[in-house]
């Protein structure tokens, strides 16, 4: 099964501290993921940003809604124990404890109304949320990252076979490779070897080098193209190869490439302006906003 929406872990959460003593997140986590018979799998699922799994931002959540709401504490860092309001929410039996229940105390009204003012205004709507506030964010994060990667892919295709060069030797030395952009500019394109475009410097001192096909493409790279580029390495006594397009690159492409020597590496036309974006080619910050969670030490008294 998947990680369920996290006002599913409210109740379950609230049972863990009906005893009325101190718990730990970790142990609620493992209780939680035990009763709700969440898989291996389930546990391992991450969140769009990889920073943390899906299961764990969710209990969080829960019990951060649940200590805004009053109805638990917490007495230290990653602990919490239920408050008189908590008991007497347990014993009102509902089968589902969720947002719309917790409306019914003021301090978690103004919590959810200032969290939710510039997202919606409708109480129904806030009901059903299924994903924390965190995912919310990230998604939204990666849906603009994905039209992004898209239209600068679109320009990429647009601009000339010139505009593409000077583009692979910048992510190069973006990426750390090439020595300076003055020495990496002058290899791409000057090698004319059949299936080589360019031999670039792995570090600035030369002590390997790289060599690279930078093809625009429309469609897919199929094998047969990259086994030419991997028979002109072998010409070269190459260990080490980078094809780039603005294309895709097929499942026997890739396959291909995982169980050869020398060792090549597939950077298609959504990987390079990943890379883009990354490392700031072509792209400008228009906005930042950061996540911050409290700092306990500034708040401990000696």
């Amino acid at each position: 099964m998947a990680v369920p929406d996290f006002q599913s872990f409210f109740k379950p959460l609230l049972e863990i501290a009906a005893d009325g003593k101190e718990h730990s997140m970790k142990e609620a986590r493992e209780l939680v993921a035990r009763n709700m018979n969440l898989s291996e799998e389930d546990m391992k699922e991450m969140l769009p940003s990889g920073a943390q799994t899906k299961y764990d931002n969710r209990v969080a959540w829960a019990k951060s809604y649940f200590v805004q709401a009053k109805v638990l504490e917490a007495p230290r860092r990653a602990y919490f124990r239920i408050t008189e309001r908590g008991l007497d929410l347990l014993k009102k039996g509902y089968a589902r404890i969720d947002i719309k229940i917790l409306n019914q105390y003021p301090e978690f009204v103004e919590f959810h109304t200032m969290k939710t003012a510039a997202a919606t205004e409708n109480t129904e709507q806030e009901t059903l949320q299924l994903e924390t506030p965190e995912e919310t964010l990230q998604k939204a994060y990666q849906s603009i990252r994905g039209d992004l990667a898209a239209e600068i892919l679109d320009k990429i295709k647009s601009n000339s076979p010139q505009f593409f060069e000077r583009l692979v030797v910048d992510i190069m030395v973006a990426l750390g490779y090439g020595g300076s952009r003055l020495d990496a500019g002058r290899s791409i394109g000057q090698s004319g070897d059949e299936g080589i475009d360019g031999i670039i410097k792995e570090d600035r001192l030369g002590l390997d080098v790289i060599y690279l096909q930078a093809k625009r493409w429309d469609g897919t790279v199929g094998r047969p193209e990259i086994q030419k580029f991997v028979g002109a390495l072998h010409g070269k006594r190459a260990k080490k190869g980078v094809f780039i397009t603005t294309g895709r690159f097929s499942d026997d492409a890739v396959k291909y490439v995982e169980s050869i020597d020398p060792k090549v590496i597939l950077i298609d036309g959504r990987t390079l302006c990943e890379l883009m974006i990354d490392y700031n080619l072509g792209t400008a910050t228009t906005a930042k906003y950061e996540i911050k969670r409290i700092d306990t030490d500034y708040f401990t008294e000696e």
